[in-house]
This record gives structure tokens, C-alpha cells and sequence, in this order.
């Protein structure tokens, strides 16, 4: 049985997706459970990184398998049920969805009966989510179900573009770096071939994408000050002072000009209603409402982007986390700096010291960290395991897996 998102082995790769239908349509009933597990909904993550060697020989593989697959007609279209499934019901739509789940590994051919979606679909479901950065509910929703949907050959091509992308990536790493993977809205610190912690996060909206780039990350700013570029002044402060006069105020922004903070000017001095506005500094003090939380990090760039903690963690939660105007937040941002900064000689305890006092620190690294903002929408983990994400850029070339919000079946 093809298992394309599992380990590989020989067996994998011995069977045909056609001969895998007709093996499902040919199975014995199934044995009616709703307490199934599967083992494979735990091998969705690996230790080992994205951009490992292993990963892309991995990758190689299921991109002839899912060649096979288009090549044969592709997986079945799981039709739009009237409500959202969920376990323990029974629909006309469940045979097609465990086919279509058969087909990309994430389904054991099992016993049961072929409309009821017991604990066995569910945890295929899961898994799907998994792989494709959805929320793992194990509910068949909208936003799965487009994902689901999408026909086979436009994956190949998907996973055809991103070989390319991992593999120039993969020339010239360094042995301790950081991967912002831009689609994913996740964070990779690895050291010497292993993931050392991995972050959810939150990048660039549609409109204010995150850039692709590589630095090296240098320096941490504990309680940092936030300096609000002109860009936002534009778009968002301008517009929030003509609605709340009082909004600074709320936030805690001083004014002041660029070059000289020897003088604090009053909002009242500004003409809202123009863009004079962009020619003063905006300077949040640090604290609680601070945009960038509780840490900054630093490394070079012409797009003026870091890292950096939040006061909003609720965003971390969401299915698509496309917020900011190009800086990235990171979940368990304290994980992260605590590991930059050990070859300072820091640990946790320091790191959560200096926060709590809410002393103003920059803390320059003694070993700088590579960094890189990557776009990759699809890759395949050490482990073997198949992972897409929305298009959300639309670089890849292929529409139908653009990102299209988070429409849900009720």
C-alpha cells in the first residue's frame, strides 16, 4: 500500500494508486470502532530540519509518486457534505473521503462500515490538517476540504517549484541558523543538523508580505523601545488619530523629530488630515502595550524587519497567522533568544530576569546566527512525511492553492 506521507521503505513505493482503489473497493466489511487511533498522526513532525539532505532525497520520491498519481487521474474530488462532518456521523460523502485519505497515506485500509465516519476517518483527517498547517480538529471543514480538493497535478508542480527552492537553500547553511518559513508561518532553530525548538508565527499580510532574506541576527533588545515606521504612520496611524485624538496617548507613543528627540511635540501640533505626520519619529515606550513585547531581534536588512515577541499571543492560535506588515512575531520567543544567547554564557533564568525588570538591554550575540525568510509551500520531512501550505504570495504559479481565507462549512 502507498503510504506517501509516512516513512518510506520499498513497500511504499511497490503498489499503484489504481491497484490501491481497487484494493479498498475489494476489502473486507469494516469492523465498526469509534476508539481507533492510528500510529501515524504522531510521525507529522521530525526532528530533523526542512532543509535537511535526508528531507530532500525524501523529496525526490514522493515527487514521482505524486507524478504516478496525476498520471493515473489523480485522487477523487470528496463532494461539499451539507455540514461539517464530524465523528460519529454517518454520510454519502464518507466512502470518497476515505479513498481520497487512502491515496496520500494518511488512511489504513481498515474494517468498518464505508459511510460512517468513525475514530479511524477522524484521525486521517487529523492528520491531513496536520500536513497541511490547518487546524487539527479532525472535523472534514471547508478550508479542509478545499485543501483536499486540490487535484494531484497541480501538487506535483507545487512540490516540482519547491525542490528547487530547498535545494539552492540548502548550499552554504551554516551549522547553527534560524528558518523563517514565510507559507508555513513557522520558525526552525537548528544546530548541527537537529531542530533545537520550533516556533509558530505571525509574517506579512497579503498586501505587506514578508521579504525573502538572509542575514546573520546580532544583536537582542530586551524591553526595546518601538520606533513605528513611516509606512504604518501612512496606512494605519494617520488613519486611527482622525477616528481617536486620544489614541497616542492610549498607546503610549511620544512624538518627536527625526534626529532630535530634545523636544516632545504634542498630537495637536500635527495636521492629521495630510500626511504631515510622516515627517515626526513615533517612539512607543517599552511595557505591556508595547508592539514588539518584551524582545527584539536584531540582524541586518534593507527592509527594516526583525523578530520579535508580541502583546496579541491570541494570533498565535489562528489557522492562518498573515498579520503584520512584514516583521515576524514568535511564540515562546524567550526559548528562542535563550538559545542565541548560550554562547554568551546566558540561561533562562537571566533571560526571564532581565524581562521582568523591564530594563531597557541591548545585548550584542558573540556568535552572530545565520538567518533566512524562505517561501516554501511544500516539502518533505526526514521522516517522509508530505507537507503543503497555502500559496499565500501566490509565487509559486499555481492559483488554486493561493490563500482564500477561512471559510468554514456550518
Amino acid at each position: 500500500m502507498m503510504a506517501l506521507s509516512g516513512p518510506a521503505s520499498a513497500q511504499d513505493f511497490g503498489q499503484s494508486p489504481l491497484a490501491a482503489l481497487q484494493d479498498y473497493k475489494h476489502q473486507a466489511e469494516w469492523s465498526e470502532r469509534f476508539d481507533a487511533t492510528l500510529p501515524e498522526v504522531n510521525a507529522v513532525n521530525s526532528q530533523l530540519p526542512t532543509l535537511s539532505p535526508q528531507a530532500l532525497g525524501r523529496m525526490q520520491l514522493v515527487i514521482e509518486q505524486y507524478r504516478t498519481i496525476a498520471a493515473s487521474g489523480g485522487w477523487p474530488e470528496v463532494n461539499s457534505p451539507k455540514q461539517a462532518l464530524r465523528l460519529g456521523t454517518s454520510d454519502k460523502n464518507v466512502p470518497v473521503l476515505r479513498q481520497r485519505l487512502i491515496i496520500t497515506g494518511d488512511l489504513q485500509e481498515r474494517g468498518g462500515r464505508q459511510d460512517v465516519y468513525d475514530s479511524y476517518v477522524a484521525t486521517a483527517v487529523r492528520r491531513f490538517q496536520l500536513r497541511h498547517g490547518l487546524p487539527a480538529t479532525g472535523i472534514l471543514d471547508a478550508p479542509t476540504l478545499i485543501a483536499m480538493n486540490i487535484p494531484a497535478h497541480v501538487r506535483v508542480r507545487q512540490l516540482e517549484s519547491n525542490f528547487n527552492r530547498i535545494q539552492d537553500l540548502s548550499k552554504g547553511l551554516s551549522d547553527r541558523y534560524v528558518l523563517v518559513n514565510i507559507p508555513a508561518a513557522e520558525i526552525e532553530a537548528v544546530e548541527n543538523g537537529r531542530v533545537r525548538s520550533r516556533h509558530t508565527a505571525v509574517v506579512g499580510k497579503v498586501d505587506r508580505p514578508s521579504p525573502l532574506l538572509t542575514s546573520r541576527i546580532h544583536e537582542i533588545n530586551f524591553n526595546p523601545y518601538w520606533t513605528v515606521p513611516v509606512s504604518i504612520v501612512r496606512r494605519d496611524l494617520i488613519p486611527k488619530m482622525q477616528q481617536d485624538p486620544s489614541y497616542l496617548a492610549n498607546q503610549k507613543i511620544r512624538i518627536y523629530k527625526w534626529g532630535n528627540e530634545s523636544r516632545e511635540y504634542s498630537y495637536n501640533e500635527i495636521d492629521w488630515n495630510t500626511d504631515e505626520a510622516t515627517q515626526y519619529m513615533f517612539r512607543q515606550e517599552p511595557g505591556e502595550l508595547n508592539s514588539l513585547g518584551t524582545v527584539k531581534i536584531n540582524f541586518h536588512n534593507t527592509h527594516q524587519v526583525y523578530l520579535h515577541d508580541t502583546p496579541q499571543k491570541g494570533l498565535f492560535g489562528e489557522g492562518a497567522r498573515f498579520h503584520s506588515s512584514g516583521c515576524v512575531r514568535v511564540q515562546n520567543v524567550r526559548e528562542l533568544i535563550t538559545w542565541l544567547l548560550a554562547p554568551n554564557g546566558w540561561d533562562r533564568a537571566q533571560v526571564d530576569q532581565v524581562i521582568r525588570t523591564g530594563e531597557r538591554l541591548d545585548v550584542p550575540l558573540k556568535l552572530q546566527t545565520q538567518i533566512m525568510f524562505a517561501y516554501i509551500t511544500a516539502w518533505v520531512n526526514a521522516d517522509g512525511v508530505v507537507h503543503f501550505r497555502d500559496d499565500i504570495y501566490n509565487r509559486d504559479g499555481t492559483e488554486t492553492v493561493a490563500y482564500s481565507g477561512g471559510t468554514t462549512v456550518r
